[in-house]
């Protein structure tokens, strides 16, 4: 077996079977009971068995079998620097609304990963078009219950459909969600709507043949196509204004309220971004359904507010003033300034920073796509005194204090040193940190350091 089809271990938990067996970060799983390992499915079901010998591959090259009995249920205890130890299937098409196309160069090249691989949709919600599978993969969805997946729909309308995404097999997207079906498995479906091209009648056709797929269909996200200053696509993209935006809204709640009226559900939910932009109230908890895409942007900012209003503000007074700045993308704002607001507290200064995105272009207005410089850019143009700054959390990469222009937290710290800063992410860190900053503080450690890029034209990272 190549070497890179190994499993390379990162991490080892304590008190697991894999300490026991005096496995270390490093070391390779090649095969459990002589068979090849593709990924962390494979292993999983591998190590169901009782009875197992275990191929390991050391960091010196040295292969070594270890046989061992253990419980059906027990686990081996690791963390893999990959979930796919054949390499990430790849995406093969070029979509009009790539995002990852629009990444800023010389960034990390974790960030360029055009990733469209099943078993990632099915292992992290990551969405896929489908267009790179065939009859072995539907087979092994099947086979191991793969479900949910989540799907990149865009449209229906196959000849549309193969146009946006730049591929002819992109026109089978009915096919491959029957072969979906045939396969037993369920799936959520995304739609990154663009002005003019995939909304109006064409996203009522969407809607209209998703809907009629439940219950296989669990659920229906429509986002709003984002577009940076970086985007060389010749095909003309615009973004959605406000009055777009309400028009979006008006269409999908007559969708909405058929289908609550019939079972009870919303089932279609829209990105937060048309209600922010259109100046509308987000739905409120029970719209949602319990939020089944709450990775993909539908319904962060009410769970923002949810988790604020559930958390209890600290019961200590501030002797002395304490002056906050809390960093936040410019679409977030006027909810973090609304909530802030409502808090009264004696000595508490509470000053919104909403910062332009100069790196990305100000079209991109989350805050899990703020750089550093662009953060201090802001902040050093601010006068006034400054005890703290709160960051949104989401704008450092995943298990490390860096930003996406590899600065590092340590470095923002550095250029502040008055004012200490703390990450934030939802809203009970938001009430507990404007509560209690003198005892607040967000600890990161344990956080899972490799994430995947999803090939979406729309960055689900909307939340504070």
């Amino acid at each position: 077996m190549s070497k890179q089809h190994a499993g390379v271990i990162l991490r080892i938990y304590p008190g697991s079977l894999a300490e026991e067996l005096e496995l270390v970060p490093g070391d390779k799983i090649v095969s459990i009971n002589g068979q090849e390992l593709r990924d962390i499915i494979d292993l999983s079901f591998a190590m169901a068995d009782e009875e197992i010998d275990l191929l390991i591959e050391h960091a010196d090259g040295e292969q070594e079998m270890i046989s061992f009995d253990k419980e059906f249920d027990e686990e081996l205890g690791v963390e893999f620097e990959s979930a796919v130890f054949d390499g990430i299937r790849n995406c093969a098409n070029h979509c009009y609304f790539c995002f990852v196309d629009m990444i800023a160069p010389n960034m990390r090249g974790s960030l360029s990963i055009k990733d469209d691989d099943y078993r990632l949709s099915f292992l992290y919600g990551n969405f896929v078009t489908m267009t790179n599978m065939g009859p072995a993969d539907f087979k092994r969805i099947e086979q191991f219950h793969l479900s949910p997946l989540y799907v990149s729909v865009q449209c229906m309308n196959p000849e549309l459909r193969a146009q946006m995404l730049r591929c002819k097999g992109a026109a089978r997207i009915a096919e491959q969600l029957d072969n979906l079906e045939q396969a037993g498995a369920e799936y959520h479906t995304q739609v990154v709507l663009c002005n003019g091209l995939n909304d109006g009648e064409e996203l009522e056709r969407t809607i209209r043949e998703i809907v009629a797929r439940r219950p296989h269909a669990q659920s229906l996200a429509i986002v709003p196509v984002g577009i940076t200053k970086y985007r060389t696509d010749p095909f003309p993209l615009t973004q959605f204004d406000a009055a777009g935006a309400a028009r979006v809204i008006d269409q999908v709640e007559k969708w909405q309220r058929k289908i609550q009226q019939e079972e009870g559900r919303t089932f279609i939910y829209l990105g937060d971004e048309f209600y922010l932009l259109a100046g509308r109230e987000v739905p409120p908890s029970e719209f949602y359904d319990g939020f089944p895409q709450l990775d993909n942007g539908i319904g962060l900012t009410r769970n923002f507010i949810n988790d604020w209003e559930k958390t209890a503000s600290a019961a200590d007074r501030y002797e002395e003033p304490v002056y906050l700045d809390v960093v936040s993308g410019t679409s977030v704002a006027p909810m973090l300034e609304k909530l802030a607001s409502s808090l009264a507290k004696d000595n508490l200064h509470v000053r919104i920073v909403p910062v332009e995105n100069d790196h990305f272009g100000h079209t991109v207005n989350v805050s899990g796509l703020l750089t550093a410089k662009d953060i201090m850019r802001k902040l050093d143009s601010l006068e006034g005194r400054r005890t703290g700054i709160l960051i949104p959390e989401s704008a450092l990469r995943s298990g490390e204090d860096i930003f996406l222009d590899d600065v590092t937290l340590q470095e923002l710290q550095a250029h502040y040193p008055e004012a200490r800063i703390e990450p934030v992410q939802g809203g009970k860190d938001f009430r507990e940190a404007l509560s209690g900053w003198t005892t607040y503080h967000k600890d990161r450690q344990g956080e899972t350091a490799y994430t995947w890029q999803s090939n979406a034209g729309y960055t689900k990272n909307i939340q504070y």
